[in-house]
């Protein structure tokens, strides 16, 4: 079993910036890959960033790209989303994802297998 927990989240005004951060721990000796999702009132969850365990690589959303910084810790177990430039556009719950394995499509929420609970993110006009 793993458990991920997000943190970080909260009210901020445009233009600023926060981190979220969302912690492994459990089973988690298999982690191919971890990664954010989205969630907007009334809207499908969509894909953020993700970033492979082992070596790194990352990938963005467009709609994020330029603005945010997927990162990693291997020692703590734990990911990092730094959001810069935030828009109200952003306002949604972010959801930690784990996958275990690597799928067709990292950005597809059913190629990961461990949620986190999620985080509130608001931003102001």
């Amino acid at each position: 079993q793993v458990q991920l927990v997000e943190s970080g989240g909260g009210l901020v005004q445009h233009g600023n910036s926060l981190r979220l951060s969302c912690a492994a721990s459990g089973r988690t000796f298999s982690k191919y890959a971890m990664g954010w999702f989205r969630q907007a009132p009334g809207k499908a969850r969509e894909f953020v960033a993700r970033i492979t365990w082992s070596d790194g690589i990352t990938a963005y959303a467009g709609s994020v790209k330029g603005r945010f910084t997927i990162s990693r810790d291997s020692v703590k177990n734990t990911v990092y989303l730094q959001m810069n430039s935030l828009q109200p556009d952003d306002t949604a719950v972010y959801y930690c994802a784990l996958a275990s394995y690597r799928s067709l499509d990292p950005s597809s929420p059913s190629g990961y297998n461990a949620w986190g609970q999620g985080t509130q993110v608001t931003v102001s006009s």
